[in-house]
This record gives C-alpha cells, sequence and structure tokens, in this order.
C-alpha cells in the first residue's frame, strides 16, 4: 500500500477517499455501502483503518454479500446486521451522552445505525426502545433518561409524532429522524418527515428519511462540544 498523498485523498480508482477530513472537521470519511460490490467495501475499510490506526472507521447501509464478505476477510471487523453496518479498530473514549429513543421495533434498523454512529463519533450511547405515542406510559416512564441526555435522537414512522411529544417534554437537543415504517398513506416516510418538519414543539431538528448516520454525527457533535473538557 502507497502512502497517503500530501492532499488528503487515496484514489483507488473505483473511490477517492478524504483521508484529510478528520483534521477538517474532527471526524473520518465514513463508507456508504449502497452499491459497492463485497470487495469495494472490504478495500475501502482496510484503506480508511490504515489512514486512521488510532480510531475506528465506519462503512453504513452495507448489503448482505458485503457484510458477508466483511466478516471472512476481516477478523477484528464488528458487524451490525440490523442496523447494516461495520465497524473497525477502536471506538473512541465517550464524551457526553447520546440518548436515541425509537416509537417500535419496526423502526430498529434506522436507531441503531444512529447509535452506532454516534458511538464512533465519540459520544456515549443509551437506546429506548419501543416508546412510541400509542403507549405514552411507556415514554412517561423514562422522562428522567431523556433530560439526562446531552442530544436526543428521536426515530419513528407512521404519523412520526414521537418527536414533538419528546419535544414537550424536554428542552435537550432533539434531532428527529422519520423512518419509511408504516402503511400506504405513509409514503415511505413521507408523511413522519412533514409531521416532523411542521412539529409545534421548539427545538426540533429533523434529518432525512431513515438517515440514522446523519442523527448520529449530529447528536455526537452536540454532545462532544457540551463537554470540552474532555471525557467524563
Amino acid at each position: 500500500m502507497t502512502g497517503i498523498p500530501a492532499d488528503g485523498v487515496r484514489d483507488l480508482g473505483f473511490a477517492r477517499l478524504d483521508t484529510d477530513r478528520v483534521r477538517r472537521t474532527g471526524d473520518p470519511e465514513v463508507i456508504y455501502g449502497a452499491g459497492k460490490t463485497p470487495d469495494q467495501v472490504v478495500t475501502l475499510l482496510r484503506t480508511l483503518r490504515a489512514a486512521h490506526p488510532e480510531r475506528a472507521v465506519l462503512a453504513t447501509r452495507v448489503s448482505d454479500a458485503a457484510l458477508d464478505a466483511v466478516g471472512t476477510e476481516l477478523d477484528d471487523a464488528r458487524v451490525d446486521r440490523t442496523a447494516r453496518t461495520v465497524t473497525l479498530g477502536p471506538l473512541p473514549t465517550p464524551v457526553g451522552l447520546v440518548t436515541i429513543v425509537s416509537a417500535g421495533t419496526s423502526d430498529a434498523s434506522v436507531a441503531l445505525e444512529a447509535a452506532v454512529t454516534a458511538g464512533v463519533h465519540g459520544a456515549g450511547v443509551e437506546l429506548l426502545t419501543d416508546v412510541g405515542v400509542a403507549g405514552l406510559h411507556r415514554l412517561l416512564g423514562v422522562r428522567d433518561r431523556l433530560t439526562a441526555a446531552d442530544c436526543l435522537i428521536v426515530v419513528a414512522g407512521m404519523e412520526g409524532a414521537l418527536p414533538s411529544v419528546v419535544g414537550g417534554l424536554t428542552g435537550v437537543p432533539l434531532v428527529a429522524v422519520p423512518t419509511s415504517v408504516g402503511y400506504g398513506a405513509s409514503f415511505d416516510g413521507l408523511a413522519a418527515l412533514l409531521a416532523m418538519l411542521n412539529s409545534c414543539a421548539p427545538g426540533v431538528t429533523v434529518v432525512n428519511i431513515d438517515n440514522g448516520y446523519g442523527a448520529g454525527v449530529f447528536a455526537a457533535r452536540v454532545a462532544r462540544q457540551s463537554h470540552p473538557e474532555g471525557p467524563q
């Protein structure tokens, strides 16, 4: 393997890795696995790992075939088949706390993508599952855990009401993630997206449909900025 060029771009022929991103933003480039072959995913992970040996690198939206290849080719890789993620290398010492709140078990893949991402990007992570508005008592029962977080990620499909309810219960920074879970009139998450964008609760930030990765990066940065003194 040749050295990394001075401009921080590693040209692999099929992709050009931005190995300088960690210096500019504090976070290394992440591999978006959709549409990439198993061999390409393995090569990208190896290259990023070599460029950043001191910390974990991440691939998201990885196909079943690529997950199988990673499990065979990279002995130290951590594969999460529900989140469809792969992490390689040591996780950073957690700074702050990101709490992921999901409405139902059908939202698990997006919620876990957010959880894995937040951990790779340096935050402590707590996951609260199946606390949707259809059983509001379940959400009220964990209110103290919501207020303890530095940032909340609230994941919901169907009508997407959960972020508005959580936003009315706490003043913790909140990023809402609509999912493509629901029956026909949910329009593959569009109904939840519009509901979250139109939330009457102040301070609700919204990412795109099923974008657990984007929410995880945002929340981890909030958590890190909340504790500039470093790990707790």
